[in-house]
């Protein structure tokens, strides 16, 4: 059995369906029943916990052979540092008590430094909690998402640009959910071998012009890639319902990505297979 939690989300609905293509028993772990249904209707055992809730935790892992775990983001957290600390103590708390023999922790690029990452830096906790529970745990250092830019397609098609936050010319290394997914489960099913930390990255960089010129190709007009100055950043994200909190965080964070300063950390990189024009298109309905 295999626990998978934010299997409504993308990369955990992308974990979950790559160990259910393998064959193997899935438990997915929801916050609502009513969310598990769809999962019920594949064929996945469904269990209703909270993340921060060390012992709704235990019990959903207890007799798992392997679990995907994520700290999901709350772009509304007044604190949002202090509450996904609140989630990698439960986690931590958990795998001390069930040991499964295989963990994936989602993390991200940049989860080793402890500071100047914005909301990474939960992460860098989080793997901290996690190898002091003894268990054997993989971070999965996820590169900036493809799925990131789902943000901004509705722009690009209504208005003819694609406004990006990432500086313009720059390669950055983009990955796209259902690669996450794919690895995550090659990991838990002993596939792929269980390194402590794996660097996940897409086929190849990209500068946000590529990504652009993806969109284009696929809205059939010309969507130049726009500059957002790191001082719009906190105002465009609190208008989209994001706290002060979180939305300063995820300035530090861009900032971060455009000053060059968060990377990998070195050691085994693993590059995707889905080119970022598939997970546009999917995205825009194309």
């Amino acid at each position: 059995m295999f626990v998978v939690t934010g299997a409504t989300g993308n990369t955990g609905s992308a974990t979950a369906r790559a160990l259910l293509e393998r064959g193997k028993k899935v438990r997915v772990v929801v916050r609502d029943a009513a969310r598990g249904a769809e999962w019920k209707a594949r064929g996945a055992e469904v269990t209703v916990a909270s993340l921060d809730d060390a012992a709704q935790m235990t019990a959903a892992l207890r007799g798992a052979e392997g679990a995907f775990l994520l700290v999901p983001p709350d772009y509304t957290a007044k604190d949002y540092l202090a509450s996904r600390r609140t989630i990698a103590d439960a986690f931590g708390a958990a795998l001390e008590a069930t040991r499964p023999a295989r963990t994936v922790l989602l993390s991200s690029v940049g989860a080793q430094r402890p500071a100047g990452t914005g909301p990474i830096r939960s992460l860098h906790y989080t793997e901290e909690r996690l190898r002091r529970s003894g268990a054997p745990v993989t971070f999965l250092r996820a590169s900036y998402f493809v799925e990131n830019w789902a943000s901004v397609l509705g722009v690009a098609k209504d208005q003819g640009v694609l406004p990006s936050m990432l500086a313009l010319g720059k390669p950055l290394a983009m990955v796209s959910t259902r690669d996450i997914g794919r690895v995550a489960a090659e990991v838990l099913t002993g596939e792929r071998e269980a390194s402590k930390v794996l660097e996940l990255a897409g086929p190849v960089d990209r500068t946000p012009e590529d990504v652009a010129a993806a969109v284009s190709a696929i809205l059939g007009k010309t969507v130049p890639a726009v500059p957002v100055s790191e001082d719009e950043i906190v105002p465009a994200l609190t208008s989209a319902g994001f706290s002060e909190n979180v939305a300063g965080l995820f300035r530090e964070m861009i900032s971060g990505f455009n000053r060059g300063e968060t990377l990998p950390e070195g050691g085994i990189v693993v590059r995707g297979t889905t080119p970022i024009e598939d997970t546009l298109r999917a995205l825009l309905g194309r």
